[in-house]
């Protein structure tokens, strides 16, 4: 009975294991503390599972958890001094690939940056592939409020990557 009910989680969560993993880099500062996330995203979802509140639509629900769980961490390390994120990574030996990583790492930084709202709202709907109306559902927030927030956070981003474009070197 329990192996059944484990397989049927399992059948309808899994698809949404890469889109659950994405939410949670964007909500955490390191690859660890994303997988820690997501780990712990279904371990409630599991719970929830088992109590017998199974949804209709598993990604939206994954994303829910995933975003509530992102902020209460968000929350309690507000508390505690904050040392500044610099990511790091050994520069590749191909030139084409190093630029794209320096570039994937400013375009990171600027999302980063974004307001919370912003920043939530392009990952779920650009990053993610959820529609507005399912967003507005996902963060309790009116659908408007939400192409709003992707329209500003997308005109940032617009800006941030016209000023790396001209320093990113000619092939």
């Amino acid at each position: 009975m329990m192996a059944q009910r484990h397989d049927r989680f399992l059948q309808a969560t899994m698809p949404a294991a890469d889109l659950v993993f994405n939410l949670a880099r964007q909500l955490t500062r390191s690859p660890a503390d994303a997988e820690d996330l997501v780990q712990e995203t279904y371990a409630r979802a599991w719970a929830a599972w088992i109590d017998g509140r199974t949804p209709r639509k598993p990604a939206p629900w994954l994303a829910t958890i995933c975003l509530n769980l992102g902020r209460d961490r968000l929350r309690r390390t507000a508390t505690h001094t904050e040392t500044a994120w610099q990511p790091g990574f050994d520069p590749p030996s191909q030139a084409d690939v190093e630029n794209e990583a320096i570039t994937h790492t400013v375009i990171e930084a600027a999302l980063r940056s974004l307001p919370q709202e912003q920043q939530i709202a392009i990952t779920l709907m650009d990053l993610c592939g959820f529609t507005a109306a399912e967003v507005a559902s996902i963060t309790q927030t009116p659908r408007g409020t939400v192409l709003a927030q992707v329209h500003r956070g997308r005109k940032k981003l617009a800006q941030v990557a016209k000023e790396v474009k001209p320093n990113a070197p000619r092939s």
